[in-house]
């Protein structure tokens, strides 16, 4: 099969590869109770493992992100699933919370090891469409946490919890074959250098039209955050919905960002990721405000969810096209930089929870105001490059 005819499954296996994150992060949820109380520890003990998870996740990111450029993806990739299928195999068999949160940190560092080389096998196979290829990758892995929580639940209620990390494991273990198999190989035009973690770190963060870009992925990500941190307070607590509900309007919200990239698929390639980045951010300022006047109104439930889901749909054209704007200015260092953008990512939404948690005041008013702050901070951005721009054109 030709480059071209393999592209399609490859983006399927990419995403795959990808959302072993997700997969990990939301499907024990559901199972949190009974894991504390089988592992003898408070719940509060079994929470912090995802926090520890993120922050694992990304501090792996910062590593293996050089790493992948210097040594290729192929090997680290298949390096990282073979690492995230024995850890998650060990962690059903755990039976002590230290034990857990151990094999939960490699749990992590191997998924960071197996995403972080994605974006720049996009560029290789995309190029000049690389949003086009994002777009497709997170159309399909946004399947993960729609479906997730569920699987969990449905796992718990055939079987105890332990089942959940084989599920993952067993997962894993036919993304390693499909990847053994598909996966190619592409690695830096020298391929003999050795690896220089700080000069991968200092080529990002010096070149002066990525940074704007850079600081419009944390802001987005801050705003995605916010959502996600939020979100079950806002729609179960403060406006009463039941769980059931909760769970179909979370859903419209993950359906919005699928559309959302589909059309970004579409169009892309025509318009430009620039264009369809401001078509985002010219969408997200609408429906902030508007969340923030419906908030500040006390208006009913509604109106937050009219205005949510094309908020969440326009942060996901934001998010992507960034990105993708991202990988396409280093060629040579798509790793590092994926690194970059992920540990910012994961970093934001570490910010989003105790700043919620500080500005508690009983309403939906600090959730829609931190949402706005996050998309003025992605206009601001866009300001700077047009800024920016204008004056290399005086020069």
């Amino acid at each position: 099969m030709t480059e071209k005819s393999l592209s399609p499954w490859l983006i399927l296996l990419l995403a795959a590869m990808i959302a072993t994150t997700p997969l990990a992060v939301d499907m024990y949820l559901p199972a949190m109770p009974a894991m504390a109380h089988d592992l003898n520890t408070h719940i509060g003990t079994v929470q912090q493992s995802l926090s520890i998870f993120l922050a694992a996740y990304g501090a792996g990111m910062l590593l293996f992100g050089p790493l992948a450029d210097a040594l290729g993806r192929r090997p680290l990739a298949l390096f990282g699933l073979s690492g995230f299928a024995l850890a998650s195999l060990m962690l059903s068999w755990v039976e002590s919370i230290e034990w857990f949160l151990t094999w939960r940190t490699i749990q992590a560092l191997s998924g960071a090891a197996s995403s972080v080389v994605v974006p720049g096998i996009i560029r290789y196979l995309y190029r000049e469409h690389t949003a086009k290829g994002m777009s497709y990758m997170s159309m399909i892995m946004m399947l993960a946490p729609l479906l997730a929580p569920a699987l969990g639940s449905a796992i718990m209620w055939l079987n105890s919890w332990h089942f959940i990390f084989i599920a993952q494991a067993g997962y894993a273990a036919v993304i390693i074959f499909f990847a053994w198999r598909f996966l190619p190989e592409i690695k830096a035009k020298d391929s003999s250098r050795r690896v220089n973690f700080l000069q991968g770190y200092r080529t990002v963060f010096a070149n002066y039209s990525a940074r704007p870009l850079i600081v419009t992925i944390t802001c987005s990500s801050f705003a995605f955050f916010c959502f996600l941190t939020a979100i079950p307070f806002i729609y179960i607590k403060y406006f009463g919905v039941s769980e059931q509900l909760f769970g179909i309007l979370f859903g419209v919200n993950v359906m919005m960002l699928m559309l959302a990239n589909f059309i970004n698929s579409r169009v892309v390639s025509r318009v430009g990721s620039p264009r369809m980045l401001r078509i985002g951010l010219g969408i997200a300022l609408i429906s902030a405000s508007l969340l923030c006047l419906f908030n500040y109104l006390d208006m009913n439930l509604w109106y937050t969810v009219f205005t949510v889901g094309p908020l969440m749909a326009s942060l996901g054209l934001i998010s992507t096209n960034t990105d993708a704007m991202i990988i396409m200015k280093f060629p040579d260092h798509s790793g590092t930089a994926t690194a970059v953008t992920g540990t910012l990512r994961f970093g934001s939404g570490a910010i989003a929870g105790p700043l919620l948690a500080w500005l508690y005041t009983g309403t939906a008013m600090p959730f829609s105001l931190l949402m706005l702050a996050g998309v003025l901070g992605v206009l601001c951005c866009q300001i700077w490059i047009f800024l920016r721009t204008a004056q290399q054109k005086t020069e």
